[in-house]
């Protein structure tokens, strides 16, 4: 079994969501950014036991389950459950590609790929020491390994491995910002840019301390401090600070609706609204018990309740 975090640990991802796609679907670009398109009372769906991870395929909202090694899909219209499909070992977090789920096993050191139409497994390619975080860059995946401080680059196609890079201190989740991939640091209280190119590192900045989860709102990137109960914003251009607001108690995952930034506090049970032009605090929201991960469906915000074996929708 893999280490785990002394505290759960965060979701996901990056999840960037603005109205922008065509009615002949998104592009490979818009599904790696989350750009989805186009109701707010709050509903429970139960899944399976400690879930983590979730992600949005275009209609239907998937949830990893770690100590089920499972993965459950629901309809996002209205809840419905339709199918919960074996995949590796104690699962994290997930990706979509356009087609298919990547599903990082943070206990085969592996990832998987599964056919999202069916759950049919195409492929499970090994990575590094227990991968949590997974993003998609329109053409690859990229997986977080948190034991030996890289991240490896798949090629969506065929799992080719296109290399391994390392980053300065424990890997957590991913973001993609149409151009380089972002890796906050857990031990150093830092991001790390890499381009998604070649992999080369283009700077390492300063946060909080912490930092878990990371989101892209199409101009900066956002970057949770479980340690300081805050949010740090900074411009993806330079990695300059913008600014680091206060949000509930132990942050770890995020995600971007078009116009605000959801965080989702493990330690009090809510989800923080801000809004991403200034930070200002939109309001705090009851989730279910021990929220993580955070997904935005182009009109809900999905929240998975690690604790609760379940998954809240706002």
């Amino acid at each position: 079994m893999p280490t785990r975090f002394r505290i759960i640990s965060i979701t996901l991802t990056s999840m960037l969501a603005v109205h922008v796609c065509s009615a002949a679907g998104p592009t490979t670009q818009a599904i790696a950014l989350l750009r989805w398109y186009s109701a707010n009372q709050t509903t429970h769906i139960a899944v399976g036991k400690t879930p983590y991870g979730v992600a949005f395929d275009g209609s239907n909202i998937w949830v990893a389950n770690s100590y089920s090694n499972t993965v459950t899909k629901l309809r996002a219209s209205d809840d419905a459950v339709l199918g919960n499909f074996v995949t590796g070992n104690y699962p994290f977090f997930m990706a979509y590609d356009g087609a298919n789920m990547w599903i990082s096993n943070s206990g085969d050191n592996t990832v998987s790929k599964m056919r999202a139409s069916d759950g049919t497994i195409l492929g499970t390619f090994p990575v590094g020491g227990n991968p949590h975080g997974v993003v998609f860059d329109g053409a690859n995946i990229w997986v977080a390994n948190y034991d030996t401080q890289n991240v490896t680059k798949l090629r969506a196609s065929d799992g080719t491995n296109l290399g391994t890079f390392a980053v300065p201190s424990v890997p957590t989740t991913l973001a993609f910002d149409g151009a380089n991939i972002w890796a906050p640091n857990l031990n150093s209280a830092e991001i790390t840019k890499l381009r998604a190119s070649d992999g080369a590192v283009l700077g390492t900045f300063t946060v909080g301390n912490g930092p878990q989860g990371v989101a892209f709102d199409g101009t900066n990137i956002w970057v949770t401090n479980v340690g300081d109960n805050t949010a740090t914003k900074l411009r993806a251009s330079d990695g300059a600070n913008l600014g680091t607001f206060s949000v509930g108690t132990s942050p770890y995952c995020l995600a971007f609706d078009g116009s605000n930034i959801w965080v989702g506090n493990q330690g009090s049970n809510n989800v923080t609204k801000l809004r991403a032009s200034d930070g200002a605090n939109l309001g705090t929201f009851r989730a279910g018990n021990g929220p993580l991960g955070v997904a935005f469906d182009g009109a809900n915000i999905w929240v998975v309740n690690t604790a609760g074996n379940s998954v809240s929708k706002l």
